[in-house]
């Protein structure tokens, strides 16, 4: 599917959240800092466990515009 203007706004705008997707941000960036506490408690620190939080950082980012992008 060849990206449009308006796919484009989507991904690169920013959308500023609502109160509702806000506590719903906060409670995923929680979320993940758990996991990474656990993630950093149960390995040893090399390039697995480096690895391991960037991978989670990155699922942070996609569910964090996942959420900003509902509806637009």
């Amino acid at each position: 599917m060849p990206l449009d203007m308006a796919e484009l706004d989507r991904r690169f705008n920013y959308h500023v959240p609502d109160d509702e997707q806000k506590e719903r941000m906060e409670s995923s960036r929680k979320g993940f800092r758990n996991l990474a506490t656990v993630i950093i408690g149960v390995t040893s620190p090399g390039r697995e466990q480096s690895l391991a939080i960037t991978a989670l950082e990155e699922a942070q980012y996609h569910t964090i515009a996942a959420i900003a992008r509902e509806g637009h």
